[in-house]
């Protein structure tokens, strides 16, 4: 049941990240409406140490909204935007703030079309949460969301208040997500390898992804991102650190035959570069083998 005294909350699309936030909130005593594309009965999310049920059903017909609520979670990719309208438009009225849980840096533009008048809040989420074969998901460290210091913020800050998933509120927000697209374009390699964390202990993937995110700092900056020389080194070592069977999203989706988060988190790179006339000759490799990988043809 909604606690009267936090906001109510829907999530649209109970995925790994979705499931994360539903977990925390139900675990807190604040269980948030559930909607997405595939029907179940609860979710489930395991964590070392334990797990948490989140008790459903996931509704599959935006007709069965009531009525609006106060924060939507929208935890659908880029690549699902248009595919959310129906839920929006059922969820949203001028007051409902909407907290996309994506990834990329054009977060506001990709969604404004679909809620105009609401509350947009774009977000960093910092946690590696995986689906499982049996449709669980395994949370592999402690959640965290960055979201920008606004008046919708505060919404978000309510709801989570006081779960396992930490909220951190940036000034400069912009730099922040920047960090996190480097991080996410550098987990692109694994879709063209084939491979999850532990190729970057490789001497000659080391190399190439220090390129690599040399390449994209520098179009972060030029879109006003303010990172500095070390933040490279620091990315590639994070790599270093983790599990060597840690994956990605974008590879989950790659060895499932689904569409692929190629632009968003890749081909951004590209994309800022040209317009601001920096040559990014690593992207112009890997771009166009992630959307091949993505859409063919062959």
């Amino acid at each position: 049941m909604t606690n009267p005294a936090f906001p109510s909350v829907a999530i649209v699309g109970p995925g790994a990240i979705g499931t994360t936030i539903a977990a925390a909130l139900h675990e807190a005593g604040r269980t948030p409406a559930l909607y997405g594309r595939t029907a179940r009965e609860q979710l489930k999310l395991r964590y070392d140490g334990g797990s948490i049920i989140v008790p459903g059903p996931v509704q599959t017909d935006p007709a069965s909204v009531g009525s609006p609520v106060d924060l939507v979670f929208l935890a659908m990719k880029s690549t699902q935007v248009e595919a959310a309208a129906p839920w929006l438009s059922a969820l949203c009225s001028e007051k409902t703030v909407v907290c996309v849980l994506q990834n990329g840096v054009e977060q506001k533009a990709l969604v404004a079309p679909y809620v105009p008048g609401s509350p947009l809040l774009p977000s960093v989420v910092w946690f590696p949460a995986q689906r499982e074969a049996d449709a669980s998901v395994w949370l592999r460290g402690k959640a965290r969301l960055t979201l920008p210091d606004t008046p919708a913020t505060d919404v978000v800050l309510a709801a989570l208040h006081h779960t396992r998933c930490s909220v951190d509120v940036a000034a400069d927000f912009a730099s922040v997500a920047w960090r996190k697209l480097l991080q996410n374009a550098l987990a692109g390699l694994m879709v063209l390898a084939g491979r999850r964390a532990g190729m970057f202990s490789r001497a000659d993937v080391t190399t190439l992804s220090l390129a690599y995110l040399k390449e994209c700092v520098e179009v972060a900056r030029a879109e006003g991102a303010t990172l500095g020389d070390e933040v490279a080194q620091e990315i590639v070592d994070g790599f270093h650190r983790a599990p060597a069977d840690l994956g990605t999203s974008i590879l989950a989706d790659r060895q499932a035959g689904r569409p692929l988060e190629w632009d968003s988190r890749n081909g951004v790179v590209q994309r800022r570069g040209r317009l601001r006339g920096i040559p990014t000759p690593i992207s112009d490799v890997v771009v166009p083998l992630l959307a091949a990988a993505s859409e063919g043809p062959g």
